[in-house]
């Protein structure tokens, strides 16, 4: 299988938060799937989400690093959360590694904020953030591609919102 990681990561465009996505996410793997070598392909197709983070086992070290960012972020939500419902929080808590301050600050703006989808604008912002300094240093490798189809995934759920329907979307957040 070839390895072409300079010509297709100089061939994808350039991603910024709140652009339309280029592509989607699938045809983003089709790309991949003719430069990159078989075993570097299945681990970027099937890139733990949120669901599956607890799922155990090795895994690569962007990845990983990845995961244990978006928990730390997601348990701080929780405590947040749970703190408003007076709720014990570590039932819902989730083992994460991730260690830094500056999650509170971001969870906490989010949270106070009155609208939904400028809350969940804050959160991905930060996510953002956090894939931007995961690609620091990597340039044409599969870490790039990796923090790539994070990013993507975050356009491709905000596109998901801005073509839906608005009254479906109020109907689902109020039943959660």
């Amino acid at each position: 299988m070839p390895n072409f990681y300079v010509y297709l990561i100089a061939s994808l465009p350039m991603l910024h938060l709140g652009m339309k996505p280029p592509f989607s996410y699938e045809r983003f793997l089709e790309l991949c799937r003719q430069f990159i070598p078989e075993k570097d392909f299945q681990l970027l197709s099937t890139l733990p989400q949120p669901e599956h983070y607890i799922t155990k086992g090795k895994r690569h070290q962007i990845i990983q690093k990845w995961v244990e960012f978006d928990v730390a972020l997601r348990n701080d939500l929780v405590k947040i959360r749970a703190s408003r419902k007076h709720v014990e929080p570590a039932t819902y808590l989730r083992p994460d590694g991730y260690s830094s301050l500056s999650l509170a600050p971001v969870v906490m703006a989010a949270t106070m904020n009155p609208s939904i989808l400028d809350a969940e604008k804050t959160l991905d912002e930060a996510r953002w953030r956090a894939l931007e300094e995961l690609a620091t240093g990597h340039y044409f490798d599969l870490d790039l591609l990796i923090t790539y189809a994070y990013k993507l995934l975050i356009l491709q759920r905000w596109e998901n919102i801005r073509s839906a329907d608005g009254t479906i979307l109020l109907e689902q957040a109020l039943q959660h």
